[in-house]
């Protein structure tokens, strides 16, 4: 059975640190793209950092660039996502995700990422106090 499962979430003052992690089942994920996206009340999910699977090449979106950073242990099967320097606009619930046989995930010249993903995590809350 395919499972993803982040954790890692919380409630933190403006400037400090988290790691989201995810835990991968019924699938290896160095086989697949993966990333980061999250929700924030009242808007639509976007994505934050992410992996595409045919090229290895790391994305982030503009807001956290120089801040997060997306990594993966293959040999945990896990995926991490470190927040430094966290913002209230951060406050999200945040998942993990990873991209199916045609799974992919890119940046246009604004930032904003675009992505294709077929398994996804429930979900953690991130919110960041100010």
């Amino acid at each position: 059975q395919v499972q993803l499962v982040d954790s890692g979430g919380g409630l933190v003052q403006s400037g400090d640190s988290l790691r989201l992690s995810c835990a991968a089942s019924g699938f290896t994920l160095d086989s697949h793209a993966i990333g980061w996206f999250r929700q924030a009340p009242g808007k639509e999910r976007e994505g934050v950092s992410c992996i595409n699977r045919s090229d290895g090449t790391t994305y982030h979106t503009d807001s956290v660039k120089g801040r997060f950073t997306i990594s993966r242990d293959n040999a945990k099967n896990m995926m991490y996502l470190q927040m430094n320097s966290l913002k209230p606009e951060d406050t999200a619930i945040y998942y993990c995700a990873a991209g199916g046989r045609f799974g992919y995930c890119r940046s246009n010249s604004e930032g904003v990422i675009s992505y294709s993903m077929e398994y996804w995590g429930k979900g953690t809350l991130v919110n960041v106090s100010s």
